[in-house]
């Protein structure tokens, strides 16, 4: 799986308006309900999981990044979106510094290892600068 295969081949990048993670993920959901990824009866309960996730170990990776993500049985493929931030967000990032790109992603919940390939592919483009460039 990659990229293109839930965010098509040229993704909408959204800008955020976001001063923290926590509101950057509601952005992102939010965008996600509007365009019918997932719907907006689930949006309370997803956006719950992907915080409870993000509580648990900060997804700033480094570079700018973050990957904030949950696996949920309210969905039934792979969807994401990606956001960018301009004047950077804090997202307690492992290098400390803020973050310009934000890529949320959900899984099915018995979908665990497209899950974690998901994540590695993601990560793995991301970490390319002139990929970030080009977002």
């Amino acid at each position: 799986m990659d990229l293109n295969d839930f965010l098509g081949p040229n993704p909408d990048v959204i800008e955020l308006q976001a001063d923290n993670r926590w509101e950057a993920i509601d952005e992102l959901i939010d965008h996600l309900v509007a365009n019918h990824k997932i719907k907006i009866e689930h949006r309370e309960t997803i956006a719950e999981k992907v915080k409870k996730r993000e509580s648990s170990m900060s997804t700033g990776v480094g570079f700018g990044i973050g990957l904030p993500h949950a696996s949920t049985d309210l969905i039934s493929e792979v969807v994401g979106v990606i956001g960018r931030s301009r004047k950077g967000i804090q997202f307690d990032a492992l290098d400390g510094k803020p973050v310009n790109l934000v890529m949320l992603f959900l899984v099915p919940q018995d979908q665990f290892q497209k899950h974690l390939h998901t994540l590695a592919n993601i990560a793995k483009l991301l970490h390319k600068k002139e990929f970030r460039d080009g977002l």
